[in-house]
């Protein structure tokens, strides 16, 4: 519904309306997804396994003893903001909690649930807000993903002023690191997306969907409420186990959907068409990260309640109690367009962790982490041991496998070039190999040159290797891929920067 960077308004009534009839007509119109994601009884650590064509990316069913915290997996956001660009105090919507890595405020109980706590310590309270390290989680071009999470929403005797949340932001959101151990620029909101999957407030037994994207305020998507289902009713929220659930679908990629689920009913779509494509493309068409949060107070509860929350009389120890998390994909196609389809404009790099600009110089030294499309479980660390060049971030793409790939759009060859560099390093097992190959354009294209790397005494030790390409000119999409034929695909080669010098 709201957007948990800005300050969002309550929906109208007749959104609301709009809402309820939206999802009567998707069922009538017998609109269906393979969710996987299904209401849980019994047990709420099971994660689902993905039906045939799809696979599962990521998963956290919360296995740990009772009193652990959150594994490496996930980073804690602690305090009440993001360090970075544009980022604002009580994480921007006027929430009340100080956020914390306490096992009082986030802890696991060791049935397989993960439990965020509030906690009023003299009409001061506390909460924890987690999200995941990695941030690449995308529907690949003509696939789909399905983002979902088995959630018991807080049950509290006096509500007013909780709002539990399951929700992604985009990559392009971060400058560097994750959270608030990183940076972040928080003046690319709302163009680089932001997709919630469940949120609820004062205790309602509702929950609500909504999309975030383009310019604040107004914009295609009504900012700063966003493209919202608004408050659904949600019997059972409160007292059991529910799965909340978007998926991505990029099947047609001139036309694109995110479709919100409760327990595999859809109750809400939003559409590219509504916005646009190149808005759409900047907003969903690339990485997320996902966010687990408890807030208190703040524009959502105090626009529904009429008031400010939380109240005197709001009861404190609360838990939004989670089962798992899951990721699921299906392999998707090719991200270009057919000969026959108007090509849509390719979405931006999304920012490289450090804040400098991605470059689309050929000659230029360009950041590995400046992709703005991938095949495979991209993931994105420090570039440990290497320093960086004028113009380079210090992150690389780490321990690459057969069959990744990393998409660079509109890099300009100028009058031309027939020579790649690469800053690599590799700790591959003894007899593991594989190539960095060049492709233009279409990532099913023969490549135009390639150069082999093995072990170089670790993934720490940088190397810059060279390798001859075929004479390019002009502006292209490159793609650099991965190929190993080493059995189970294990990791050959980490990326920090390339370049094309000039012939």
């Amino acid at each position: 519904m709201l957007t948990k960077i800005h300050w969002p308004h309550a929906p109208s009534p007749r959104s609301r309306l709009i809402a309820a009839l939206a999802s009567v007509m998707l069922v009538s119109l017998g609109v269906t997804a393979a969710v996987i994601g299904r209401a849980t009884t019994a047990s709420a650590t099971a994660v689902p396994s993905p039906p045939p064509g799809w696979t599962t990316t990521y998963s956290d069913s919360f296995s740990g003893a009772a009193g652990s915290g959150v594994d490496s997996g996930w980073t804690y956001d602690t305090g009440t903001q993001y360090s970075g660009t544009g980022c604002t105090a009580s994480w921007g919507t006027g929430e009340v909690e100080t956020d914390t890595s306490s096992t009082a405020n986030v802890a696991e109980d060791g049935n397989g649930h993960l439990n965020i706590t509030a906690l009023d310590n003299g009409g001061s309270w506390t909460s924890g807000r987690i999200e995941t390290v990695a941030d690449n989680f995308e529907a690949p071009a003509g696939g789909e993903m399905e983002v979902s999470a088995s959630i018991e929403q807080p049950n509290p005797s006096s509500g007013v002023g909780y709002w539990p949340a399951f929700w992604m932001l985009g990559a392009g959101f971060r400058a560097s690191g994750a959270g608030t151990s990183g940076t972040m620029d928080c003046s690319n909101w709302p163009s680089t997306g932001e997709i919630d999957v469940m949120e609820d407030v004062n205790a309602l037994s509702e929950h609500s969907g909504t999309l975030h994207c383009g310019t604040d305020p107004g914009g295609p998507c009504n900012e700063t409420t966003g493209l919202s289902s608004g408050l659904q009713a949600c019997s059972g929220c409160q007292t059991g186990y529910n799965t909340y659930s978007v998926i991505v679908n990029r099947t047609d990629t001139s036309d694109e959907s995110i479709t919100w689920y409760l327990n595999g009913n859809a109750y809400y779509t939003v559409t590219e068409s509504q916005v646009g494509a190149a808005t759409w493309q900047a907003a969903v068409d690339h990485g997320f990260f996902l966010i687990l949060d408890l807030a208190m107070g703040g524009s959502y509860p105090d626009a529904i309640c009429g008031c400010t929350a939380p109240a005197s009389s709001t009861s404190s120890g609360a838990s939004m109690s989670v089962g798992y998390v899951a990721v699921y994909e299906t392999s998707g196609s090719s991200p270009s367009p057919s000969p026959s389809a108007s090509p849509s404009p390719s979405p931006s790099p999304s920012p490289p962790p450090s804040g400098a600009e991605c470059q689309t110089t050929a000659t230029a030294d360009i950041s590995a982490d400046c992709y703005s499309a991938s095949q495979g479980s991209i993931s994105v660390t420090a570039a440990s041991g290497d320093t960086s060049p004028s113009g380079v971030d210090g992150n690389q793409v780490a321990q690459l496998v057969n069959g990744d790939w990393l998409e660079y759009p509109g890099i300009n060859f100028g009058s031309g070039s027939s020579q790649f560099d690469a800053r690599v390093a590799s700790g591959a097992a003894g007899g593991v190999s594989g190539l960095v190959e060049v492709v233009l354009d279409n990532p099913s294209n023969a490549p135009i040159g390639s150069f082999a790397v093995a072990n170089t005494g670790g993934w720490t030790d940088w190397e810059t290797i060279p390798a001859n390409i075929a004479e390019t000119t002009g502006t292209h999409t490159v793609y650099l891929e991965f190929v190993s034929g080493a059995n189970g695909s294990p990791p050959f080669v980490s990326l920090h920067y390339f370049n094309f010098p000039v012939s």
